[in-house]
């Protein structure tokens, strides 16, 4: 078995902004598995906010390519073996991009889902023409910043997009204040669901608040080892295969949440098709899809996922293995 791990860096359509700041490219760790037969390929998504870097990514991965690579071969192995090998690594490492790279072993059929369009943080004026420029789309995702503006930011996307479904996303960046502040407006608006509105640390806040707009985790939830604590604070979660460190997780993530009553967000980095594909699997079954990573680059890579009207299509089978 032939494993290749190497850094891609995918140029954007424009600059992309949320409160933590902004990037003008992506920049994605790509595996490659090879046994001479049959190749796996996956990406994954370093996340700064977690101290994830290209390097410490690569890092992680080497030790596998020298002596801890499952034998593929073997019967007995299985997609969990490739987690495993991490499983002696601090929590930070064990569920990091690295971990995303193992290839989808099964192939479903799957129909076509919805999924929003994310707007980044700018200005009043800026946010409503991004907003008319994608009026067609069916649900519009807003980079909020947690300052005055942020209704401004709203209203006029919701002008320039009277037909859309609104999601906003706070990216940690909210007082309590503005948030009891804010909120009612938004639902008169029709925003229907309040990404990350704390930092993820000082989250418990949301215990004590109403929540007439469900309010979904982000940041603050990772693998199914967060969710206890997030049962009276949060309505949804957000699934991301960057921070569960892959499918295997995250299904189980997206079972045991459903199992404590929360409802479902699929979310995606900025990535490519590649990085898309395995978290398409996941999308049937959640309430909000927000899988538009390829739509905010300048260009995706070769057998791309189909994106029409809003719509995700079925991976191609050349774009991962």
């Amino acid at each position: 078995m032939q494993i290749d791990a190497k850094e891609e860096i995918w140029p954007l359509r424009q600059v992309f902004r949320i409160s933590r700041g902004s990037r003008a490219e992506a920049n994605v760790v790509v595996v490659s598995l090879n046994d001479g037969e049959h190749i796996g390929r996956g990406e994954g998504v370093p996340i700064r906010r977690y101290n994830q870097s290209i390097e410490s990514v690569l890092a992680q991965i080497e030790p596998i390519n020298r002596e801890e690579l499952p034998d593929f071969g073997n019967a007995y192995c299985s997609r969990r073996s490739v987690g495993d090998a991490h499983a002696s690594n601090p929590p930070s490492e064990r569920y990091s991009a690295a971990r995303s790279e193992a290839a989808a072993a099964d192939r479903i059929q799957l129909d076509q889902v919805e999924t929003s369009f994310t707007i980044s943080l700018d200005t009043t004026d800026a946010m409503g023409a991004a907003a008319a420029a994608h009026a067609s789309a069916p649900i519009l995702k807003l980079k909020l910043g947690g300052d005055d503006l942020d209704l401004p930011r709203v209203e006029a996307v919701r002008i320039a997009a009277p037909n859309a479904r609104l999601i906003v996303d706070a990216n940690e960046s909210w007082s309590i204040g503005h948030y009891r502040k804010i909120v009612p407006r938004l639902k008169k608006i029709g925003v229907e669901l309040i990404e990350q509105p704390f930092p993820a640390g000082t989250d418990d806040v949301l215990e004590s608040l109403d929540r007439p707009i469900p309010v979904c985790a982000d940041e603050s939830c990772h693998t199914i080892a967060d969710l206890p604590r997030l049962t009276k604070r949060y309505d949804a979660i957000n699934v991301k295969l960057d921070k569960t460190g892959g499918l295997t997780e995250a299904l189980r993530l997206c079972a045991r949440a459903r199992e404590s009553g929360f409802k479902l967000l699929i979310g995606c980095m900025v990535c490519t098709s590649l990085g898309i594909a395995p978290a398409r699997l996941l999308a049937a079954a959640a309430e909000w899809v927000d899988l538009d990573g390829p739509l905010l680059l300048a260009r995706d890579r070769e057998h791309p996922i189909p994106y029409t009207a809003g719509q995700i299509g079925v991976p191609p089978r050349e774009l991962w293995g």
